[in-house]
């Protein structure tokens, strides 16, 4: 009950910390990346070549790397107007996506270059699933020579991506919006009545997200043994961006729970806890780092497949400690998955 009580009164500090630290920043960053990649998209369609066609690839990926520490937030304004699910529609089980995506491509679909009507469209044909069998999939070379309906349907999709992260930078830093209702729980608030909720919101995004990690990203393709790996089931295999996707939202929980100073929370004797889930943290990019390369490559060198298999089991053990350990030393009820159903 001490715990329980010591913590309420922390929760302001916790959860401000975390939107001013963290939140509020990592959607600015994915803001500046999205716009970089529409100036990209645009160099490339007023000017195809080679040299445009990269470095419209590599603001693809800058903006994956933006996306991915910023995705583990999983509740707030990105949960309106299916705004999670238009900038990355994940897992795509029946092929959806590709399908929608390539009968847009052969059919030449003229609402699909309008960022505007596109946002309209299936969450599956606007954000970076698409984006990437734009710039990556079959066909994609064709934009070096002048591919302008693939290059226009691109250019819309990085418009719709820059319009919905332009609605999530100002959505968090509205004074009177979601971020407010948050940081303020009370007998009348309408989502969060007391510290404890506040605080256990906060939880679930890092029990949400190594399970996300591990469950859903690493395990959709990653086999028990070699023979079992399923490449491309992979998120973002075309682009060579799977493990930096990986690495990058484990790398947004540490940055969450640095800027939250949420172990500060934790009762003296179990403040070791806070230490070790940024020892496993530590753990888990350096074992990204040592698998780097296209998923398929990555998967046939022993080596760097084992790296991948222990960037499992130390999501594995975060999970534990926030999951179990941390959530019962701060006397949260936290646990229950928001993935649950995907």
């Amino acid at each position: 009950m001490g715990t329980t009580t010591a913590l309420a009164t922390k929760a302001q500090d916790i959860v401000g910390n975390a939107i001013d630290g963290f939140i509020r920043p990592g959607y600015h960053a994915f803001h500046e990346a999205t716009g970089g990649l529409s100036e990209a998209g645009k160099a490339l369609c007023a000017t195809p070549s080679q040299v445009t066609l990269d470095a419209a690839r590599d603001a693809f990926g800058a903006t994956v790397d933006a996306w991915s520490r910023i995705e583990i937030i999983r509740f707030g304004p990105v949960t309106e107007e299916n705004r999670l699910e238009r900038v990355l529609f994940w897992p795509d089980r029946k092929g959806t996506g590709l399908k929608q995506v390539q009968a847009a491509l052969a059919e030449k679909d003229p609402t699909a270059t309008d960022a505007t009507q596109l946002a309209k469209k299936s969450v599956a044909m606007q954000g970076l699933g698409a984006l990437e069998f734009v710039l990556f999939g079959t066909g994609a070379e064709a934009l070096a020579a002048g591919d302008a309906y693939r290059c226009s349907y691109g250019l819309a999709i990085a418009g719709n991506l820059d319009a919905i992260a332009a609605e999530l930078q100002t959505a968090w830093a509205a004074p009177d919006g979601f971020a407010e209702t948050w940081a303020n729980p009370s007998a009348d608030n309408p989502l969060f009545r007391d510290g404890t909720e506040a605080v256990t919101e906060l939880m679930e995004v890092f029990i949400t997200g190594t399970e996300l990690v591990r469950d859903v990203r690493l395990g959709g393709f990653l086999g028990a043994e070699a023979k079992d790996d399923k490449p491309k089931q992979a998120l973002f295999w075309r682009s060579g961006r799977t493990v930096d996707a990986l690495a990058g939202n484990l790398a947004g929980m540490k940055a969450l729970l640095e800027a939250s100073k949420l172990a500060d929370a934790l009762p003296a004797d179990q403040s070791w806890m806070g230490g070790e889930a940024l020892f496993e943290f530590s753990n888990a990019a350096n074992a990204a780092a040592g698998a780097q390369g296209a998923i398929a490559d990555v998967l046939a060198d022993p080596e760097k497949r084992a790296k991948l298999a222990y960037f499992g089991l130390v999501t594995s053990s975060l999970s534990d400690i926030f999951g179990t350990q941390m959530s019962g030393a701060l006397g949260l009820t936290a646990g229950f998955s928001s993935l649950d159903g995907d």
